[in-house]
């Protein structure tokens, strides 16, 4: 009997935020993990303001596990919050090493980081000697260069983190161009930690080739797959869908909208949130 695929809701900062994961999750089935939009600082007194804790959520929705997301090139920040998250009831926390955009990456921090490895391990034996919560990974093939994956993998094998998700691309890419394939089946060989992949999975097509790619993964992030089709999840592991989509799609934005509402104290402009997705 085949073992279904492990699918998990990538981050994306401004869409996939509480009042997203639970709505969707009301509504679509098919996903194994929720992954918050990155938390960037925690104050020394172990506190988020009342908006960021709003946002943090709670450590399931309707049933499915939720993973906060930190960004961050301090290992006592990241300490911190993994005490904080911990302290909530959340299982695993992951350390975002993808995010592309300069205003980020010139800091040093998200792929911009990757160049870094020697900084990277020294945060890692920190964090993981700190902390008891699974400490997971989300990075890129590198942010200049591709090969800088291979100079990580050693740093990712002995520290022990619980997962590695490798978004195909480098961070100077941020989405565009092509994924490359032979440097993550590569990376794959060499990396003895459990591993996901990440990128450009819009369709059951690309995941069927893909699958067929990398025969050692069976576990997948998609982001903007599940933002264009949410039956996507469902259709890969053939489980069963609803008739009429349109009306159910319908449904699935009436209840956001309000849900925007609600968590805005009733503004109208509620709306405006939705303008991104």
């Amino acid at each position: 009997m085949k073992v279904l695929p492990q699918i998990y809701l990538a981050p994306f900062q401004g869409i996939t935020g509480v009042t997203f994961r639970s709505v969707y999750t009301r509504h679509f089935v098919g996903i194994d993990k929720l992954f918050t939009p990155f938390f960037t600082t925690i104050h020394h007194n172990n506190k988020l303001p009342a908006r960021k804790l709003a946002e943090l959520g709670t450590p399931a929705e309707n049933g499915v596990e939720v993973v906060p997301q930190v960004l961050s090139k301090d290992a006592d920040e990241i300490i911190r919050f993994a005490h904080f998250c911990e302290r909530l009831g959340f299982k695993e926390l992951n350390w975002n090493l993808g995010c592309p955009y300069p205003q980020v990456a010139n800091k040093k921090r998200g792929s911009g980081m990757l160049p870094y490895p020697e900084m990277i391990d020294d945060i890692l034996k920190k964090v993981m000697n700190e902390t008891a919560i699974r400490f997971s990974v989300k990075c890129r093939l590198g942010y200049q260069s591709k090969e800088e994956i291979f100079e990580l993998i050693p740093v990712f094998n002995k520290n022990n983190i619980s997962e590695l998700t490798i978004h195909a691309r480098i961070g100077k890419q941020l989405y565009s161009g092509e994924t490359d394939k032979d440097i993550f089946v590569r990376a794959s060989s060499l990396l003895a930690v459990p591993l996901a992949y990440n990128g450009d999975i819009f369709s059951v097509n690309d995941f069927h080739q893909l699958e067929k790619n990398f025969s050692t993964i069976n576990t997948w992030m998609i982001g903007r797959g599940i933002l264009y089709d949410p039956f996507l999840p469902a259709e890969i592991k053939g489980l069963a869908l609803v008739s009429d989509r349109k009306a159910y799609i319908r449904k699935f934005m009436d209840e956001l909208y309000f849900g925007y509402r609600k968590q805005m104290n009733d503004n109208l402009s509620a709306i405006s949130v939705l303008k991104e997705y």
